[in-house]
């Protein structure tokens, strides 16, 4: 199954190590981040659950669930938290599915046949308030994930879903944006007040909006 951006993301049960999952209950009316590992107790896997651990606030303050599913049993992956604990001086703090039958590994295409028949790649599926996908993020198994990209991209998808705007190359957040093309210049002192500059007729920046 090849889940695609504006798709709803599939619903599913499984056990956790939070206890039993239903996942649009577990998402609620919230923002929610999906991720997916190759195995238990391998190091990159490690490094990441980590450090999302010690971004919890960051999550917090974008109204953001954030759950991962690995391959492992529910034994595994509690003896894995442990070493991750551990090894990452943090305090795991969200639910990681065991999948060892690979069925929700396998309703979210995260298993790539030509990398591997059994291991998950790295996906990261951003899911909007309305359970839609609106971005996913695919990584090898050997390369790591770049949080600050995750958290800019969560930002960028939670401000244009309010404002009519883009944001353009490398972008951070409290930078300038651009107005959508649908916006009639006319509206645009209406819609955007704290000013425009037009570099062009399709290329318009405005201040973050929200700000």
């Amino acid at each position: 199954m090849s889940l695609q951006i504006g798709d709803t993301a599939p619903d599913f049960s499984a056990v956790s190590t939070d206890g039993n999952i239903n996942f649009h209950e577990f998402l609620g009316n919230g923002w929610g981040i999906f991720f997916s590992h190759p195995a238990d107790y391998t190091p990159i896997c490690t490094t990441e659950l980590g450090r999302t651990a010690l971004l919890r606030d960051e999550f917090a303050k974008r109204g953001t669930k954030v759950i991962f599913v690995s391959v492992g049993d529910l034994e595994s992956h509690h003896g894995w938290i442990k070493d991750i604990n551990k090894t990452q001086n943090c305090t795991v703090n969200f639910p990681v599915i065991a999948d060892p039958d690979h069925k929700v590994s396998e309703l979210y295409g995260m298993i790539h046949p030509n990398a591997s028949s059994t291991a998950p790649v790295r996906s990261v599926f951003f899911i909007g308030p309305d359970k839609k996908i609106k971005a996913v993020i695919t990584y090898p198994a050997s390369t790591g994930r770049n949080y600050t990209e995750i958290l800019r991209v969560l930002d960028s998808l939670q401000l244009t879903s309010q404002y009519s705007v883009g944001t353009p190359v490398d972008w951070q957040p409290g930078q300038d944006v651009v107005i959508a093309t649908s916006v009639k210049d006319a509206d645009i002192p209406k819609t955007f007040p704290k000013g425009h500059r037009t570099v062009n007729e399709y290329l318009r920046y405005t201040p973050q909006p929200g700000n």
